[in-house]
């Protein structure tokens, strides 16, 4: 595993992440359960524990404007580097762009 994370480790990082970009948002957890629609309770289990379904992480991504970095999470393609990984997710970007835009 990368970085030498167990599971329970890696949902411990992502749930203190969360809270960290919530905080910096200057949202309380219960305006970010009545924003993203999972209950306080979840949101609560989710800091503290780092439980919580996909679905309901994915609301709260949205609201924490962290749901873009769930299309790369089982991407097939493996990076030589993190500049590699880089380049690539500024090159998708860039192709969203219409041909109108100037």
């Amino acid at each position: 595993m990368i970085f030498g994370d167990n599971p329970k480790d890696l949902m411990e990082k992502i749930s203190k992440r969360a809270k960290a970009k919530r905080l910096g948002h200057n949202i309380t957890q219960k305006e970010l359960a009545e924003r993203s629609g999972v209950s306080l309770g979840s949101i609560k289990r989710f800091e503290n524990t780092g439980q919580i379904s996909l679905k309901h992480l994915l609301m709260v991504a949205t609201v924490l404007k962290a749901l873009e970095e769930f299309h790369f999470l089982f991407e097939e393609t493996s990076y030589q580097s993190i500049d590699e990984m880089v380049e690539k997710k500024n090159k998708s970007k860039r192709k969203r762009a219409s041909s109108n835009d100037s």
